[in-house]
């Protein structure tokens, strides 16, 4: 599988760390973000949204990250990530729609306002920022009553939805996400998202950097 991705936004993070998580291997083709590359008349013809990230795996081009994931972890049999009991996996798919739908936007209003608008010199919008706040308080208090039982989002383990639903935090510092109201949420996020060996290695840093 070749993926068409820019490690530092949001959806191609989610795909390398979910691959990780998966054990898919793949090739990381690089498509800058910031360049405007995902524009570009070559890159459309992948992907016709002109956003990354894409799959292509033979003749097949499959676009959407999280059809991504999907994909991913039906072709290399992996029902740990991705169950194959009806009702399990209804239970991931549910939070993989809900995070694409709902959390996802949620969360990259943060992201602008916090972290691209300051890095090209511009300043966050603090009424932006206050109209956000109810939707993004009720949004992680659902995921703060689940997580209140559950070490991870669908079980004992991790799935490709607890990367899933990570993906959109995965700057909660310097997008200075609200968290402190929903510890279970934070927990989860702080102590066991981020000690997963998959999302260390795809680590992004402060500035959209894949360097400290």
């Amino acid at each position: 599988m070749k993926i068409h991705a820019d490690p530092i936004t949001v959806n191609c993070r989610k795909v390398l760390a979910g691959l990780q998580l998966i054990g898919a291997p793949y090739e990381l083709v690089h498509v800058d973000y910031f360049k405007g590359e995902q524009k570009g008349a070559e890159y459309a013809a992948i992907n016709p949204n002109a956003s990354v990230p894409a799959m292509v795996d033979g003749d097949f081009v499959l676009w959407e990250s999280n059809a991504i994931l999907q994909y991913a972890a039906e072709k290399s049999g992996n029902a740990a990530v991705y169950p194959s009991s009806l009702q399990a996996r209804a239970d991931v798919n549910r939070w993989l729609l809900w995070e694409s739908s709902s959390w996802f936007p949620c969360c990259y209003v943060y992201l602008v306002e916090n972290c691209v608008k300051p890095l090209l010199g511009s300043t966050p919008d603090p009424a932006l920022l206050e109209a956000q706040q109810p939707q993004f308080h009720k949004l992680a208090g659902i995921l703060d009553a689940r997580l209140a039982r559950a070490r991870w989002l669908c079980g004992d383990h991790p799935t490709i939805a607890d990367v899933a639903v990570a993906a959109p935090m995965h700057l909660h510092g310097w997008a200075r996400l609200p968290l402190g109201e929903h510890p279970h949420l934070a927990r989860w996020m702080t102590e066991e998202v981020e000690a997963l060996p998959c999302w260390q290695t795809t680590r992004v840093y402060e500035g959209f950097k894949l360097q400290p």
